[in-house]
């Protein structure tokens, strides 16, 4: 059974990276669930807009399947652009959905971890003051609901770009938002907080940056593997990003990315053929 990781939060946790900013990871052992499947994860995994692109998620679960090289891990996307913690009340259609896309993953998976990233769309009008109460209620009543009280919660704060231009110029209140966060992760068991410092945004001013995405991912993955908060970032996490690239691929992930290549119409189907001979040949 393949271990799987749930995805909550707003915009930087579905992921507004650029797409062409990164290399892409193809890794045949990370999944993601969609239309009631698991299929082999391509990024964007959480399609939640037009806009979706690189997220946390890709270099968390390429972190977690190099330490784990035998087993296979899927990812439940569930986050959803500019929502605000009042959108993730029990009562509301984004959790009662979470819950339900778990319960089914849970059929076919051990669900192992959950990463919540949110807090963008409560950084103003005094919202800090009520986050910490309603945080607990969500994450006590999901535990509870999925049967599992010492799931580990992984939780990132806010970038320190927010409150000074474009679309995240109104997250005036985001350094409160964050001493909410990390008070939460200090308090609550199984719960660790991932700091933002140091990551960039695309031109907008709101939306964390492909490459710092990679990043964030893998202190995402750090705090989940150590089970320690992670407070400033990681001495080599440049290294550690580099790495993600450097992994050969299968032949099953080769021939996955020519079938990609051909679908969207990048390569003819005389050059898939041969490519796929290729491949095949080489093995």
């Amino acid at each position: 059974m393949i271990k799987s990781i749930l995805m909550l939060g707003q915009s930087n946790m579905a992921g507004r990276g650029f797409i062409s900013d990164v290399p892409p990871i193809y890794n045949e052992r990370i999944q993601m669930l969609r239309n009631g499947r698991w299929q082999l994860m391509t990024e964007p995994i959480n399609v939640d807009r037009p806009v979706s692109g690189i997220s946390l998620a890709g270099s968390f679960a390429e972190a977690w399947c190099h330490e784990n090289p035998s087993e296979t891990l899927g990812l439940i996307p569930c986050a959803e652009g500019g929502s605000a913690l009042d959108d993730w009340a029990i009562d509301q259609s984004l959790f009662k959905h979470a819950l339900s896309e778990a319960k089914f993953a849970m059929q076919s998976s051990e669900l192992i971890g959950i990463l919540w990233h949110q807090g963008e769309s409560d950084s103003f009008n005094g919202n800090y003051k009520v986050y910490y109460k309603k945080l607990l209620l969500i994450i006590e009543t999901l535990r509870e609901e999925l049967g599992a009280p010492n799931i580990p919660l992984i939780i990132g704060g806010l970038p320190d770009f927010l409150g000074k231009q474009g679309f995240g110029q109104n997250c005036k209140e985001y350094e409160f938002i964050n001493k909410e966060l990390e008070r939460f992760a200090f308090n609550q068991e199984n719960c660790y907080f991932v700091t933002a410092k140091g990551l960039t945004s695309n031109p907008d001013g709101i939306h964390i940056d492909a490459i710092s995405q990679r990043k964030f991912g893998i202190r995402y993955f750090q705090a989940f593997s150590k089970q320690e908060h992670v407070l400033t970032p990681l001495i080599n996490e440049e290294k550690l990003v580099g790495q993600l690239a450097a992994r050969k691929n299968t032949k099953t992930e080769k021939i996955y990315i020519k079938t990609l290549d051909f679908s969207l119409g990048k390569i003819s189907y005389d050059d898939y053929l041969s490519a796929v001979m290729k491949i095949n040949s080489e093995e």
